[in-house]
């Protein structure tokens, strides 16, 4: 008996109010997402590669269609409730980490766990764990200002993994790091796909980056194009 794709996107479709037209942004995407899978969206400026990732993560919704993810049609869900659903299955990871800047490196990532009932030992705990897992216990109390590019999104990365999440969505998360910075964090991608299973898919417009993936997706104009092997 085969398992159920972690992801199933169904006939959805995205548009966004523009003045006083309508401009379509999605399609009619279907789409399977294996658990397990490191999956790279590409394609051209304008093509909906985020706004495909924003609808799987719930941060909006479509228009029309169906996205179940583990099951469950998060697109009838309502606001608190998709927001409790996205803190519990969600890690994200951003183009400019969005790490707050008040705070050092740790207290960014423990940051999630502030709203679950862990005990302050429990969080610590959590916490050490997954900065030693992402090389960067040495660097817990240093600020966002004090690290480099490629620091910082090694704690955006530990960060996005502290709640354990089934799903990790990255937003170009080699963007704005040099050649060095981004191979170490495509590695570290890596390592989670492969040794934890986290199912990640990871918006690109780098085919470089993208070779780090499993498979490719590729969107042109709202459209799904195909999907191949990486």
């Amino acid at each position: 008996m085969s398992t159920p794709p972690l992801v199933e996107i169904s006939h959805v479709a995205k548009s966004y109010r523009r003045g006083v037209q309508d401009v379509s942004v999605l399609t009619d995407i279907t789409l399977d997402i294996g658990e397990g899978d490191f999956i790279a969206l590409m394609g051209p400026s304008g093509s909906g590669k985020s706004t495909l990732l924003n609808l799987i993560a719930g941060i909006d919704r479509p228009d029309s269609g169906e996205l179940r993810v583990a099951g469950l049609d998060i697109t009838r869900l309502g606001e608190a409730a998709l927001a409790d659903w996205r803190a519990a299955n969600i890690g994200f990871i951003f183009q400019f980490y969005n790490l707050m800047p008040v705070l050092n490196a740790f207290e960014n990532v423990e940051l999630p766990l502030m709203l679950t009932r862990l005990t302050r030992a429990e969080r610590r705990e959590r916490v050490a764990m997954v900065l030693d897992m992402v090389n960067m216990g040495d660097r817990t109390s240093h600020y966002p200002s004090e690290l480099s590019g490629g620091q910082q999104q090694r704690v955006a990365i530990a960060r996005a993994l502290i709640t354990d999440p089934r799903l990790i969505v990255a937003d170009e998360p080699t963007g704005d790091l040099d050649r060095t910075s981004a191979a170490e964090v495509l590695s570290m991608l890596q390592r989670l796909n492969r040794e934890l299973g986290k199912t990640i898919i990871m918006v690109t417009h780098d085919a470089h980056a993208a070779g780090a993936a499993k498979a490719l997706v590729h969107l042109e104009k709202g459209e799904l194009i195909h999907a191949t092997d990486a």
